[in-house]
This record gives C-alpha cells, structure tokens and sequence, in this order.
C-alpha cells in the first residue's frame, strides 16, 4: 500500500477569484449610470380645522345647501338646453322649403289695365311676384337691415341686448315690459309673418283679420314660442333666405304685400332697380304701413324715409354724398299711386264684374278697361276749376261727371269733388236723384218715333189736369210765362213745361215710361203726368247711357267699364265685356231728328253756356223742384258725358240751375277731353215742315187716335219698333196717376 497521500487539485488564484474580478473589471469600464434622486415630498397641507359648534353647523349646512343648488341648476340647464333643443328640432322638421313660404296671402288681387293696356289700379292683396336678398336692390336690402336689425347677420335670431333695451324704454314709458318695443329682430318678425306656422284656416269660424291679430298677440307665452320658432328658422335657413322671406311677405301699405309690389304699386318700376331714396320709402313703411303709406300721407312717408336714409349713412351703407342728394330728392309717387288706386271707376268696375273674380277673388286677376286716362284727368280738371272759380269757397255742394262713347264704353268717372279716393260714395253710380227736365228728350223720342216732326207746332197755354184722388193739377213753365204756339224744337230748347205734358199725354205716358225704360232708366218711373217733367229717379250713369243711346242712332246701351278679364299668367281671357249696344229703341231717322232738336238746346236755348270750340253739340238741361238737383247732359260727336249737381242731403242749390253750372262743369270737361279731336258733326237729320198742332184744351188733350195715320206710322210705312209693340195695347194717351208732384218741375 502506498502510503502517498491523494492528489489534490492545486489552488489557482484566477479560479479562486477569476468571476469576482471579471465582474469588477467590467463595472470599471462601464459608464456609471446616472443616481435618481428621490423626489421630495409635497409637503402636507395642514387640515383645516373645522369648527365646531352652532357656527360650524351652520357653515356646513350653507355649504351643502351651496352644493345642491349648484348641482340642481347645472342639471337644470342641461335638461332646458336638451328640450330646448328638441323642441328647436321640431319646428326644424316642421319647416317647409323658403319656396314655399315667399306668398302669404289667403286672398287673390286685381289688377286694372286702362284702354291703352297701362296699369291704373289695384284692388285686393297685392303680390308683383317673388324677389330674394340677391336680385333685389341692394339699396332697399341695406334700407331694411340699417331699420330693422342692424345685427341681423350677427345674431342667432334672438337679440337680447335688443330684447333688454326694449323692455327698459317700455317700463320707463309706463307700458308692460312686453308692450310696445319688441326689440325683435327680422327674424323673429318673419317667424310671425308665418305666424309661427299656423296657416289661416277659412274653415274655423276666424275672420282672416281675427287671424292676423291673434298672430300679432304679444303674449309671454306666444313670444316664448316665437323665440324657438326664429332658432329653428336660423337653423333651417340662411340669413338671406329669412330676409327673401320677410321681404316678400311683410305688408307695405296700399294693399302691397312684398316689396315688388310695393315698388309696383308706389313707383311703377321693379324692386331691383330702386333706388337710394325709393328704398328707403318703402322700408320706412314697415314699423306702420298703413299710416306711413305714401298714398295716404306722402309727406310723413318722406319724413320717415328721410330718417331710413340717415340710418343707413351711420351704418355705412351711403355715403355722406349720396345720402345728400337722396334726402334733396325725395322719392315721388308714379302717376296711377298719385290717382289712389283709380278712384271712382275701379270701384265701380270692381261692382259690376264677377264677385268671385273681383271682390272676394283668391286668384290673381288682370282686369281691362275702358278707362282712358287723358279723359279721367280731362274731367277732374274740368270739376275742380268750376268749383275753384266759379262756386263760393267753403260750399258742400257735390257733382258727379260720367263720359263714355256712343257704344257705352265709360272713359272717365267722376263720383264727387273728392277726387282722390277708393270705397267713397259715388254719385255717379249710386245717388238716385231726380231728373228734372233732363227726361224730356224721351218724352219727344217716343213721339218722333210714331211719327212727329220736329216743326210739330204745341200750344204752350194754361193747362190743368184733373188727377183722381190729387185733384186739379197745373204745371208752369219755369218763367211762369207761356209762348203760345211754338214748334217742338224750340218747346225743348226752351225746357218748356205744359208742351212736353202735352205731347206726352197725347202719346201715353205708358209709352213714355217704355221709351225711356229700353234706353236704360231701370229704375220705377212716375206713374202720373209729372213723368214728363223728370219726377222719376235715375242715376249719372243711366243717364248718360240713355242719351249716348240716341246718338248711336236710336239703339239702347248698357254703360260698361269691363272689357275682359283673365288670370295672371294666362292669355286668355275668361269672360268678355258685359255691355255696349243692345236693341233698336227708336228708329234711327226719329234719332237724327231728335239730335237735331238737342243740338237747339245748346246753340239756341237752355243749355248755351254748354258752347265750346265752335263744335256742334247737343244736349238737355234739368233742374228738379225746390232745385235740389242740376243736370246737363249732351254730346259731341264723338262723346257723351253727363253732370249732375246737389246736396248729399237734399238741400236746395242757390241759383243753380242746369243751364248754368253743370252746364259750365260740362264744357269745361268736354273741352279738355277733346283737345287733339278732330271736329265732325253731329249725326242730325233735318226735319220735314209742320203739320199738326197740339191743342191742349184745359182738362183735354189730343188722344193718340185722333193724330193722322200718316203721322203715327205704321208698319207699312216704317220699321217695327218699341214704340208699335206698345201702341198695339194702347189706345188714347190720356191716362191719369195717384200722384201731384209740384208743377214748378222744370228749368231753364
């Protein structure tokens, strides 16, 4: 055995120490990293110190009470904006498109075309058709703004510093905060032009004025909705869109809704070529349409543009130049505003035409007329320089003119010295007043018709009548004087009375009344004697197409002003005139005689100072009892016209008879109307020489049946007329009546 101890392995340092020194050899190369210090603590803010007691009890309870409102009025407000939104999002859909809402009338319009195709009148809600903020004038879009809403394109359709001024010079001037100023902005106005989207429903038992009112209500619950109903338009619509809206559908005075046509209606032109001084007339007229209206008060409504004008100088819309020269020349009224919407004719033409096409219309309709302009200043002219020069100042006396053609086309109408006016009174049309001796024409039409000359001599000699019931009646002549025998051209030329009793009675008062009846007198004529002296009613216009009657030649005329109408956009008429010539009355030959007896009254008798332009004229005086009345009634040629004269309320004119005054109202009248017409005769016909005389013994005439068959006619000697188909159930003239009108009928 070896006693040689076991190997050991020898102790190495390397192995001993070779992974501690490896690893420090390796941390001397490496770069030292960088130390991070430790963040310093916040220092603990000391707790406050609650206190205790009554005091801190109560500092809690401020504290919570605090809390709670802040969370309920946060949450609060939240919830309003959420219902608010969605009540905005309501009327959003609700909304239609801008198309849609540029026409917001529940009626239709009339317009009126003179002869020569001008308009002259409106009538109904006027629309002259849709403009937009774009192609209209800029200047009436800067009028608009610079009056209404100088913030409009600033704002979200509700202005509260509007809102807030309004109510502050409302409470200080002693009115509810919500009554008077409104602060609204165009916006808003337009929300209740749309009455905040309630259509008018003619079905409801509401008046559109009742309507339209209770859109206007100012009520905290409606101006609560109409703040809504402007945030959803806001939304809906571009600001241009909204003032496209309110400038076509806000009222503008004169029956005008939008600005065409109240640029139309006051200026004659279109809205987008207006300029500085007319736009700021017709946006003036927004805060009061109707009192500001130019047609009503052209001064207050320059007035007020005047102030639109300095508006739109301070915003910067005109210059300081063009605002000078706007203000130096103030916008002036086109000539059919200047008339106020026609007057008397169009009011009349509106009567007689359809009333589904012209008073209660819902179309837009085109009305053409036989109204010539020239003619209706030719007779306003006429009247007012009569009564300027000739009737004491302060009088309240009245006239009325008619002046039409042969056919009964009316050309010029004048109703009463109030020339400028719309649904007044016209005595032309309406009055029924007495004729006087203005009838006695178709007293001696209806005896030229059986055969009557001119050169028929009458003896004008005391006379009576004994009327059954009245007793004795006797008719004077105006004089009180008598000629003897006399022809019945001058009996006529003269106006004398006890003639035309005679030879009425002689042909019969029945064919009298029917003469004169197919002539166009409608209305019930007197049954007694005094028919002869005018005691029967008419009116202007009957009258004077019953003698443009006898110079067409003997054929009746029914007087019209319509010549056709149609629809807008259509062209077309739908109806045609409703008027003009009818049927024979009185043989033509009968009507150039009687022309012929006309023309005396004017160159020879009562009527003379009707004379003017060395022209040959025809026409009859009349003057009624207590002369109440005065006419003068003639024609030319070429036009008819008539004059009547009187007091409203029956009292009796002052040395006026129709031989004077209205026949100098007639000639100034018809002179103007004729200036530029030819002269031509009239259509007379020249009678035969005298053959039968008129007795009149007191209490007797001469019947029918004993005047000579050659004279009365028949049907083999001339044409058939109104007067054989009478005569047929008549036989002797001297029939009697209940009543005993004065005997003093008549004039000179």
């Amino acid at each position: 055995m070896s006693d040689t101890p076991k190997r050991k392995r020898p102790l190495v340092a390397e192995n001993r120490y070779g992974a501690r020194a490896k690893a420090a050899a390796v941390k001397k190369t490496a770069k030292p990293k960088p130390t991070r210090k430790p963040k310093a603590r916040r220092a603990a803010k000391p707790a406050r110190k609650r206190r205790g007691g009554i005091i801190g009890l109560l500092a809690a309870m401020v504290r919570w009470i605090l809390r709670l409102i802040w969370v309920v009025t946060s949450r609060s407000i939240l919830v309003g904006f959420a219902v608010l939104a969605l009540i905005v999002g309501y009327f959003y859909t609700t909304l239609p498109p801008v198309d849609d809402l540029l026409d917001g009338r529940a009626s239709g319009s009339v317009t009126m075309l003179d002869r020569d195709g001008d308009v002259f009148a409106w009538r109904g809600d006027q629309f002259g058709g849709a403009v937009t903020a774009e192609n209209v004038s800029p200047h009436l879009k800067n009028a608009v703004i610079a009056t209404e809403d100088k913030r409009f394109y600033k704002h979200f359709g509700l202005s509260p510093r509007g809102i807030a001024s309004a109510v502050r010079i409302n409470l200080s001037e002693g009115r509810g905060p919500l009554s008077g100023h409104g602060g609204s902005t165009i916006t808003q106005q337009t929300a209740k032009l749309l009455c905040l989207g309630e259509p008018f429903d003619p079905t409801s038992g509401q008046t559109e004025a009742e309507y339209e009112s209770e859109c206007r209500r100012g009520s905290i619950k409606r101006k609560a909705k109409e703040a809504v109903y402007a945030m959803a338009m806001e939304a809906k619509y571009s600001k241009n869109e909204i003032l496209s809206i309110y400038m076509n559908r806000a009222y503008m005075g004169g029956g005008a809704y939008g600005a065409e046509a109240a640029a139309q209606r006051f200026f004659g032109k279109p809205a987008a070529t207006l300029d500085p001084a007319e736009a700021a007339m017709i946006a003036g007229l927004l805060t009061a349409p109707s009192t500001l209206s130019p047609t009503s008060n052209l001064e207050r409504s320059r007035n007020r543009a005047a102030t639109v004008l300095r508006l739109m100088n301070e915003q910067g819309y005109l210059s300081d130049e063009d605002t000078a020269v706007a203000q130096a020349n103030p916008a002036a009224l086109s000539e059919a505003a200047e008339a106020r919407a026609g007057g008397y004719f169009a009011d009349w033409v509106m009567s007689t035409g359809p009333e589904f096409f012209t008073r209660n219309t819902t179309e837009d309709v085109i009305l053409r007329t036989t109204l010539d302009q020239r003619m209706q200043r030719a007779a306003v002219e006429g009247l007012k320089w009569v009564f300027d020069n000739k009737v004491r100042a302060g009088s309240e006396a009245q006239a009325a003119i008619v002046v039409m053609s042969a056919d009964g086309a009316v050309r010029a109408m004048v109703g009463g010295r109030k020339t400028k006016v719309s649904g007044a009174f016209n005595r032309a049309t309406q009055a029924l007043r007495q004729t006087g001796s203005a009838f006695k024409p178709f007293v001696y039409a209806a005896a030229l018709d059986l055969g009557y000359s001119p050169n028929d001599l009458v003896d004008d000699s005391p006379y009576c009548l004994n009327i059954p019931g009245s007793g004795e009646w006797c008719p004077r002549n105006y004089t009180n004087r008598f000629v003897g025998q006399t022809t019945m051209t001058n009996a006529l030329a003269q106006s004398l009375n006890i003639p035309a009793v005679k030879i009425s009675e002689s042909v019969g008062r029945a064919t009298v009344s029917t003469v004169a009846s197919q002539f166009g007198i409608k209305n019930d004529l007197a049954a007694g004697p005094a028919l002869a002296l005018g005691a029967s009613e008419s009116t202007l216009i009957e009258m004077t197409g019953a003698f443009a009657g006898i110079l067409n030649g003997g054929s009746s005329v029914t007087p019209f002003g319509l010549v056709d109408l149609r629809l807008r956009g259509d062209a077309e008429p739908l109806m045609g005139t409703g008027g003009g010539i009818g049927e024979r009355v009185i043989q033509e030959s009968a009507a150039g005689q009687l022309i012929y007896m006309m023309e005396k009254v004017v160159s020879e008798g009562t009527g003379q100072r009707a004379q003017f332009g060395g022209r040959q004229l025809a026409g009859k005086t009349g003057t009624t009892s207590a002369a109440k009345d005065a006419w003068f009634i003639g024609f030319s040629a070429d036009y008819v016209a008539g004059v009547w004269m009187g007091y409203d309320d029956n009292t009796p004119l002052k040395g006026v008879t129709g031989g004077g005054l209205p026949a100098e109202i007639w000639r100034e009248a018809m002179k103007r109307v004729h200036e530029g017409v030819p002269v031509r005769p009239l259509p007379m016909v020249l009678p035969a020489p005298a053959q039968v005389v008129f007795e009149g013994d007191v209490n007797e005439v001469t019947p029918v049946d004993q005047v000579p068959q050659q004279q009365q006619g028949g049907a083999a000697s001339r044409p058939t007329s109104v007067i054989d188909q009478v005569l047929q159930d008549i036989f002797g003239g001297s029939g009697t009546g209940s009543s005993a009108p004065s005997p003093n009928a008549g004039d000179r």
